[in-house]
This record gives C-alpha cells, sequence and structure tokens, in this order.
C-alpha cells in the first residue's frame, strides 16, 4: 500500500496548489479497501499502483461531495471539509480530484479506463437516487438495492474488474465479487447503523433513519407489520424519534427477525463472490473480514 500512498502523493503534488495539498492532507485514508483489491488482484502489474490511486482519488471526490450533500459534520473520526471549510470548497475540491483522476486515466487501456469512467457515471447517478428516495418511506427491496449497487458497489465492482483487466483474468468474475464485495459491506453498514451502540459508531443509533434512509431491516419490517404498526414506521421517517419510538422499533425488527435476514442476505451475497473466486485466499479473506463486522 506504500506505493499507492506514495501515488497518491504525487498526483496531489502535481496539482500545484498548496490549497488543495493542505486540505487533503485533512482527510482521512480510510481503509483502501478498492486499493487493496487491485494491488492483491494484480499484485506485479507496474501500472497497478496508480491505477489504485486513481480509483481512491474518484472515492475521496464522492465522498467529498456526500458530505455536502448530507451535511455532515464529520467523516471517518475527523471534521469534514465542508465543516471546516464549507461546502463551496468541498465541492471544489471534489472536482479538482476527479479531474486529476481522469486527467490519469486516460493513460490506461481503454477497457480499463472504460470500466472506471462508467462506474463513476453510476455513483453519481446512486447518489442522485438516493436523495431522491429518502423524500418519502421506500418499500421497495429491489429499488433500494438497484441504488445501492449504483451508490456504494459500483466502483468496488470497477476497481476489482479493471485489476483483473490489468493482468488478464477473468474481468467477469472479478466483477460479480467486487459487486457482491459492495453490497454485502453496505448491507452490515446498515445492520450495525441500528445494532451498535453510539460510542462505536461515532453516530446515534438508527441515524440512517432519521436521515430519511430505509435501508433492508426497515424494508422487511413493512412487509410484515399490520396495517396500523404500518402506518406507525411510516410516520417516524426522517425524523427525529423519541426513544420509545426508537425501542418499539427495535422490538418488531427482533420480533419478525429482520436483522437477521438482511444479515442472510448478506452472507449468500458473500458466498457467491467466494465461489466466483474459487478458493483465493485473500479476497476470500477480504470478503470474511468484512461479514464479521456484524451483530
Amino acid at each position: 500500500m506504500q506505493r499507492v500512498e506514495t501515488e497518491i502523493a504525487r498526483l496531489i503534488k502535481e496539482i500545484d496548489y498548496d490549497e488543495v495539498t493542505k486540505l487533503f492532507s485533512s482527510l482521512s485514508g480510510g481503509k483502501r479497501l478498492r486499493a487493496k483489491l487491485i494491488l492483491k488482484i494484480a499484485p506485479e502489474h507496474k501500472d497497478a499502483p496508480l491505477l489504485a490511486a486513481i480509483v481512491e482519488l474518484i472515492h475521496g471526490a464522492s465522498l467529498l461531495h456526500d458530505d455536502v450533500i448530507d451535511d455532515a459534520m464529520t467523516r471517518r473520526g475527523v471534521t469534514s471539509i465542508n465543516a471546516s471549510n464549507g461546502s463551496k470548497t468541498a465541492v471544489m475540491l471534489g472536482d479538482i480530484l476527479y479531474s486529476k483522476a481522469f486527467t490519469e486515466l486516460v493513460s490506461f487501456d481503454k477497457d480499463v479506463a472504460q470500466t472506471i469512467a462508467a462506474s463513476v457515471t453510476a455513483l453519481s447517478k446512486g447518489e442522485m437516487m438516493d436523495v431522491k428516495m429518502a423524500e418519502n418511506f421506500n418499500s421497495d427491496e429491489s429499488l433500494y438495492l438497484d441504488m445501492l449497487y449504483l451508490k456504494t458497489a459500483t466502483l468496488i465492482e470497477a476497481a476489482a474488474k479493471a485489476g483483473a483487466l490489468l493482468v488478464g483474468k477473468d474481468a467477469e468474475k472479478h466483477a460479480l465479487y467486487g459487486r457482491n464485495l459492495g453490497l454485502s459491506f453496505q448491507i452490515i453498514d446498515d445492520i450495525l447503523d441500528i445494532t451498535a451502540t453510539e460510542e462505536v459508531l461515532g453516530k446515534p443509533a438508527m441515524n440512517d433513519y432519521v436521515e430519511g434512509k430505509c435501508t433492508l431491516p426497515y424494508i422487511y419490517l413493512y412487509e410484515e407489520l399490520n396495517a396500523n404498526d404500518k402506518e406507525r414506521l411510516v410516520s417516524s421517517h426522517a425524523k427525529e424519534i423519541s426513544k420509545d419510538e426508537t425501542l418499539w422499533i427495535q422490538e418488531k425488527m427482533q420480533e419478525h427477525t429482520t436483522v437477521e435476514k438482511s444479515f442472510q442476505l448478506a452472507q449468500n451475497l458473500s458466498n457467491e463472490a467466494q465461489i466466483a473466486m474459487n478458493g483465493d485466499r485473500e479476497l476470500v479473506g477480504i470478503l470474511e473480514t468484512m461479514i464479521k463486522r456484524t451483530f
């Protein structure tokens, strides 16, 4: 990963603007999941670290824009750029990272470049879908999963596929792996928003629902409730809810095992990805680590 960090630092330096360098240095790097996938799939390819750096710049840009849309005050435990420097600065920094990433991406083989570029369009579409869906209670599982794929899984899918294309591995199997990893990773995050403590999350439990997000446990719960309880659940959507209402929702989820049902879908997706990788220990290990971050 040090090779990737070196490439990221080089790309930021080439932008040649101290303000960008300063702002970027305040961002937390996160897990670098997408970069790690590329390095594990194409460990010996000379351009793998650069491709990984490009993907991480794109991911960073998308998070900067997400924070503006969500009015997020923190990101990965530190103050967000929009909170510290304003939304205009955050948007412009995101635009610069996107632009620099695409400037470097055009030097790659057409199929590799197109794979990454198409995923950026998809994740932007997914973000717009997410905002639109938060306006009303959504009980459509397939619509939610479509949005989740676009917003979260598509760049992970693209990283895995592009890494495979670099070294002539089966691109479609690696794309399936990345897609399922991204979906199951986000489903586990959705579960943790309900089951983990505020100390672990760094934000209040069930904050997704307060922000208008109807994740799988809520969708599955809605399917199980009677008419009166459905109305009660929907009435709490996208607003601050009392401790009593929070407890009621959690109890109903426990009664109807909607968290367990959500986890089972994540597990099924993970199992399918493992089969596609046919015993690649490192890639299977990433899946196993991800699925264990649960309740």
